[in-house]
């Protein structure tokens, strides 16, 4: 029987991708949809002009997450495969040059240097490039990009996320509309920063005031503004 053994520990780093963008998503679309409605509440707009605007708000900001999302990621995933590009040809040119920069890398972290050569040529022989996108480059499955992932989780988590202040909204008596709308709003991004902060196993309280402050700034603030200018923002 092998001396070692598989211990249970749970790792939440293979979530850092679809968990940053599914939260990012949700907490904009509960805020930026909250804070147009309590703006346009805030005007002497009627409620039908009211959830108009909020119902524009989740799509457009639905295809705008997606969109951002899509790009961004999509650039770091070509610059990961220029990187692997690269790595490949180095391989392929030099590998004795590439073994002794693999093994460089580990008497960084406190290897012996003799050990750290051998154990640069068995990581190499099983699959070099992979070694080296790991340890050098610092790509692996886990932290690959992947923008149609990000991209869908995004979209996805906006539009859950718009639908609830826009759900107030609708059942809402005009007069009470920026109240139910702002207070509901709140108790959901509480309820996101709990879900988020238990998924990424953080601390919960930090998370959950973290969501909950600039969301309340900034429904305050577009409240002010369609106060101020008495017309739909």
């Amino acid at each position: 029987m092998s001396r070692f053994h598989r211990f249970a520990e749970i790792h939440t780093g293979d979530r850092a991708g679809w968990l940053r963008a599914a939260v990012l998503g949700a907490n904009d679309g509960i805020v930026s949809t909250a804070s147009l409605i309590v703006g346009v509440a805030a005007s002497p707009a009627g409620q039908g002009e009211i959830v108009i605007a909020g119902v524009a708000g989740l799509v457009a900001g639905a295809m705008s997450m997606a969109a951002g999302e899509y790009v961004s990621v999509s650039s770091q995933a070509d610059m990961e495969a220029a990187d692997l590009a690269r790595e490949t040809r180095e391989l392929a040119d030099d590998v004795a040059a590439e073994e002794q920069e693999l093994a460089h890398i580990y008497v960084a972290r406190g290897v012996e240097e003799a050990l750290a050569l051998q154990v640069a040529r068995q990581l190499m022989a099983k699959d070099a490039l992979a070694a080296h996108a790991r340890d050098e480059l610092g790509i692996s499955e886990q932290t690959a990009a992947q923008p149609i992932l990000a991209a869908f989780s995004s979209a996805v988590a906006f539009m859950v996320g718009a639908i609830l202040p826009l759900v107030a909204a609708i059942f809402s008596h005009r007069s009470e509309i920026i109240y139910v709308v702002a207070i509901s709003s709140l108790i959901f991004l509480v309820m996101l920063g709990v879900a988020g902060a238990l998924a990424g196993k953080a601390p919960v309280l930090r998370a959950t005031l973290r969501v909950t402050f600039w969301g309340a700034f900034a429904m305050a603030l577009t409240a002010a503004v369609g106060k101020l200018f008495g017309a739909v923002v």
